[in-house]
């Protein structure tokens, strides 16, 4: 009943925000995009908090969040970060377009925005929903769904930043995009809304990241959203990197939807926060689209890493391939719920799925469950999990080759995480992962946030 009562509690205070917010910027009223934001609002009013009895957060409790009365930064603030001071944030050289965010309030003076393919549009959301109603209206919040998912909602109507990106068909954008969202609380807890719309035209390619930061013992709250739109054709590389503050909350929704025969290959991968929750769907839509989701989740303290993937086969032809791994050290948690849905016209579908957990402590839990629903019938279909601890053998083998324990332990688990992060194909990023994962493991942080 208390938490119940603290979940209500929680919920008309987030209220009382919106109200505020009317109240004190009346020309948000008048704004396009106040319908939406009302009508996300009230589906939040509706459903309110999850709780441990919703099947589908029954094994997360988002109290710790409910617990911190966050407030959203009202304008932008450097907060003290300059370009030199961002660049720890990052993995160097990396030749791209970053826009750069600070509380959810775009930064441009430590943007860097290079030259593009004609027709291509890269600009903070916020300017965009001022000028660009037209390529906007239909899609912003028409895929990420707010119907069972409150904090969808609570973005939808709290949105403050984020990107617009705009490919044009048969376009393609040679260096990647990057999404540097960085938090920081020195005047008390902030949460933020990043809010990202990339729209990917007939036969274009791209290639975009989301990296999401923060000084390591700073208390904050990231609600974000990302609504991916790939056209017939279309082929979209999408990052996303969490290694916010031991002390951060993260809940995050991506919704990808592929037109015929488009691609997306998409990296989630989870390093910090104290409670961090990932919605990842992906809808293949019409004929011949392909999907790729790779997840790595590495955790400890009190870490609990959530990750929810759906992957929707609505139409036939249609090919996915996921794979997530979780390294948990500690008294950390990870959740790993995993569904792959095959519709009854979606014949000839291709859809495979695993899930492999390393506990590196007597500790550390995890909850897999990875889930087929197949409802038609000329189909090829495959799911499994796997939670073991270090090879004694391997520890063995590598004892006997003169190799000290510690050392031995963490050859194992880069090892054991390696094939999720050979996969990625920017340079940059996968060589920065990998020796910040080296450099956590000779220290001693075999899991959790950067130190």
């Amino acid at each position: 009943m208390a938490d119940l009562d603290m979940a209500d509690t929680a919920k008309e205070q987030y209220l009382a925000a919106f109200a505020r917010i009317e109240k004190e910027a009346p020309a948000r009223g008048r704004s396009w995009t106040h319908g939406l934001r009302r009508d996300a609002l009230a589906r939040f009013a509706a459903i309110g908090f999850p709780t441990l009895q919703q099947e589908e957060w029954r094994k997360t409790s988002v109290l710790p969040i409910l617990k911190v009365p966050f407030r959203p930064e009202p304008a932008f603030t450097a907060n003290g970060f300059t370009p030199e001071a961002i660049g720890r944030y990052t993995f160097e050289p990396w030749e791209c377009t970053h826009l750069v965010f600070i509380n959810g309030h775009y930064a441009e003076k430590l943007s860097r925005l290079r030259p593009l393919p004609e027709g291509v549009v890269i600009e903070p959301l916020s300017v965009a929903l001022l000028e660009r109603r037209d390529e906007i209206e239909p899609h912003l919040g028409r895929h990420a769904g707010i119907d069972r998912h409150p904090f969808a909602a609570l973005n939808t109507a709290f949105m403050q930043d984020g990107v617009f990106v705009r490919i044009p068909g048969g376009v393609a954008i040679e260096e990647p995009i990057h999404l540097l969202f960085i938090t920081a609380s020195p005047g008390g807890p902030v949460v933020s809304y990043p809010r990202n719309l990339i729209l990917a035209g007939r036969g274009s390619r791209a290639a975009l990241v989301e990296s999401y930061v923060g000084p390591r013992h700073d208390l904050y709250f990231t609600d974000a959203v990302t609504e991916i739109v790939a056209g017939e054709n279309a082929a979209i590389d999408h990052y996303k990197l969490q290694r916010e503050s031991e002390r951060a909350f993260h809940v995050a929704r991506v919704q990808a939807d592929l037109g015929r025969y488009a691609r997306l290959a998409s990296w989630n991968i989870s390093l910090g926060g104290a409670l961090v929750r990932n919605d990842t769907h992906a809808l293949l839509g019409a004929d011949g689209g392909e999907v790729r989701l790779d997840g790595l989740y590495i955790t400890g303290g009190a870490q609990h890493v959530d990750n929810h993937t759906l992957i929707d086969h609505a139409s036939p032809h249609c090919t996915s391939h996921e794979l997530y791994k979780g390294v948990l050290d500690d008294r950390s948690r990870g959740v790993f719920d995993g569904t792959i849905i095959v519709r009854p016209d979606a014949q000839k579908s291709d859809a495979h799925q695993t899930n492999k957990n390393l506990l590196v402590s007597e500790e550390a839990l995890v909850d897999t469950t990875p889930r087929l629903q197949i409802l038609a019938d000329d189909v090829k279909c495959t799911h499994a999990a796997t939670i073991g601890q270090i090879d004694e053998d391997a520890m063995f083998y590598l004892r006997t080759r003169a190799i000290n324990e510690e050392t031995a332990r963490n050859l194992l688990i880069q090892a054991f995480v390696s094939e999720v992060l050979h996969g990625m194909r920017i340079e940059p990023l996968r060589a920065g992962l990998e020796c910040l994962l080296f450099t956590r493991l000779r220290r001693g942080h075999g899991a959790g946030v950067e130190p």
